[in-house]
């Protein structure tokens, strides 16, 4: 199946990363990166000085990439199922936007220790600071737009996509004052910016557990929601007909698709379009039933960001761009071509 020979590229990606990396001068051997997993778990010697230290921060860079790339892209493929939109985004649902709003507030709250905060603070509760603070304001969003947009038990798909659009221009506007406000401090400024860009610098291994986690949530739903957002395509009303309960499924699957991105937003900063390319790319490959679709693009949008990653690496090294940066290059252009085709069409 295509989702398993996607499993396979992506572990070869880690793999990949974890041997060059992005230091020319350091490369790891098979043996080297067998002994460094070892020391992980627990059942081996560490690599020599510094060497497993420079291991262990590409492990969780990899992992942190694959797993937010899978995760976006499996938010944007259950997204434009339910919405019946191939335009829909996780960001349409103002996770990204509610998880930048809430890094800046936790920044402002030590917004003394200077540029490098994100990465490297000197208080060690810093950095869990930012991220729960990411996690807080994108589940917090996305839980703010479904009760603005239920009645009765039941969520308006083109109420809540108004919804998003509204707490997306909101929380920017919050976000541009608050950076305003602290202009004159260019390192409380530039710690602010770095996160709308991405960051996949020095992550640590609860980053890659906490993307971990919200993948395999979203993933574990599929089996349940798969049938039923094909039985979607008709409309909502003839999905009830046929015996759905729409009102569970658009719970379960905006609830997927949120808890997926505020985990990677809160991990990696906002990374656009993955959730947008990478399922129109996936169902010209496995065609549009979601049995196949949802893993293909989990996988796709896994073998994607790390690729980039990884070849961003090889060719620039530290000098690399941040991955919202190059997603927004390649996705931007994908996006125009996506409405100009939907115009020519006539579904626009």
């Amino acid at each position: 199946m295509l989702w398993m020979c996607g499993l396979g590229v992506w572990a070869l990606l880690i793999v990949l990363h974890l041997i060059w990396g992005s230091s020319s001068e350091i490369r790891f051997g098979a043996s080297d990166v067998f002994r460094g997993v070892g020391a992980l778990l627990g059942i081996g010697d560490p690599l020599e000085g510094h060497l497993q230290a420079i291991f262990e921060l590409r492990l969780w860079r990899a992992l942190v990439a694959g797993g937010v790339g899978a995760s976006l892209a499996l938010a944007g493929a259950l997204l434009q199922g339910l919405f019946r939109n191939g335009l829909a985004s996780p960001g349409i649902i103002g996770a990204s936007s509610g998880a930048t709003l809430g890094v800046a507030c936790a920044i402002l709250v030590v917004s003394g220790y200077g540029p490098d905060l994100v990465l490297r603070s000197t208080s060690p509760f810093a950095p869990y600071l930012i991220t729960v603070a990411a996690f807080i304001g994108a589940f917090g969003a996305v839980v703010l737009a479904l009760v603005l947009s239920s009645s009765g038990g039941r969520v308006s798909v083109p109420t809540l996509l108004l919804v998003g659009v509204a707490l997306n221009a909101t929380f920017g506007g919050i976000f541009v004052a608050l950076q305003s406000i602290r202009i004159d401090d260019w390192g409380v400024s530039k710690a602010m910016l770095s996160w709308t860009f991405g960051i996949l610098e020095d992550r640590q291994a609860y980053h890659a557990a906490m993307v971990g986690v919200g993948l395999a949530v979203a993933a574990g739903c599929i089996p349940f929601v798969a049938t039923e957002l094909d039985l979607f395509a008709g409309g909502e009303a003839d999905a009830r007909r046929l015996g759905v309960h729409t009102a569970r499924i658009q719970l379960v699957v905006i609830g997927a698709a949120a808890l997926a991105t505020s985990c990677s937003v809160a991990a990696a900063g906002a990374i656009g379009f993955v959730g947008l390319v990478v399922p129109h790319v996936a169902r010209h490959w496995v065609g549009r039933g979601h049995r196949a679709l949802l893993p293909v693009s989990a996988c796709g949008g896994a073998v994607l960001l790390l690729g980039l990653d990884l070849i961003q690496l090889k060719v620039t090294g530290r000098r690399a761009l941040p991955p919202g940066v190059v997603m927004s290059l390649l996705g931007g252009p994908f996006f125009l071509y996506l409405l100009l085709k939907g115009r020519k069409g006539g579904e626009l």
